[in-house]
């Protein structure tokens, strides 16, 4: 029984069904807020200062804060929020049918403490920190379905390998541009190595194997290629010996050359 195993048997509890839906739907609430009033991000942000004074509300809307997004057109927030809405659908119901509720209720729980926790540590707050929760999420669907196929712009099918690509280069690029923050992604990515970049290589490394060892059992199985030339005194073969010379005696019998003047 793995780790994770125990712990659901133990905290099962903690599972809740759809809970990246619900993360999602909320996020849109959020915004469709912040774009009637565009103050209301500030109010929401993570601040370090402000937390420790007593806003602890931050410590949970930082990850629906959008800071300026009021300015957005109307049309591109509803597109925005269409599309972000139909991937996190897809996203939560594919990671909990291979999951689980309890493990996938985990890997959100992991992700959500680890931003935080990353944030206090860092001296100022890593800006849209929360969006990498999706990122984490969007990865690991990525992993486990690489073959599912997503309409983008509604009629171009792509399949999801090729857009966790696009994710994960997205993410090497912030890293590139501030590399400082390498300690910050590793512990907010935690919890896609863990869940699903680790066991997936483990997986490919299995195939591998798997095939090496099969490959070498074919062989192994194989029957010896028949003989063309067989010394009727000592057997040798010219598969035994290729280097061998064979010749026939008197008697018509075949014979190596070592007993050839024998016959």
């Amino acid at each position: 029984m793995s780790f994770l195993d125990r712990l659901e048997r133990r905290w099962g509890w903690i599972a809740f069904p759809g809970l990246l839906r619900y993360y999602a739907l909320m996020h849109v609430m959020v915004l469709v807020v912040q774009y009637l009033r565009p103050g209301v991000g500030e109010m929401l942000a993570f601040d370090r200062g402000k937390i420790l004074s007593g806003e602890v509300w931050r410590l949970a809307t930082m990850f629906f804060a959008s800071p300026g997004f009021g300015n957005t057109s109307p049309l591109f927030l509803l597109l925005l929020v269409y599309c972000a809405v139909t991937v996190m659908f897809m996203v939560s119901d594919g990671l909990e049918s291979a999951w689980g509720s309890f493990k996938t209720t985990l890997f959100l729980l992991t992700g959500i403490v680890s931003i935080v926790a990353m944030n206090f540590v860092y001296p100022s707050a890593v800006p849209l920190s929360g969006s990498l929760l999706y990122a984490s999420a969007f990865l690991a669907f990525a992993t486990l379905f690489p073959r599912e196929q997503l309409l983008v712009f509604f009629f171009l099918p792509v399949q999801i390998r090729f857009l966790g690509m696009l994710v994960g280069a997205g993410v090497l690029l912030m890293l590139l541009g501030s590399p400082l923050l390498a300690p910050f992604f590793l512990v907010v990515f935690a919890n896609y190595f863990l869940w699903a970049g680790i066991p997936a290589l483990r997986g490919t490394a299995l195939v591998i194997e798997s095939g090496q060892r099969r490959k070498r059992f074919n062989a192994a199985k194989m029957p010896a290629s028949e003989a063309f030339h067989t010394c009727k005194v000592c057997g040798k073969t010219d598969t035994s010996d290729p280097h061998a010379e064979f010749r026939i005696g008197k008697d018509g019998e075949e014979y190596c050359s070592e007993h050839l003047g024998g016959d």
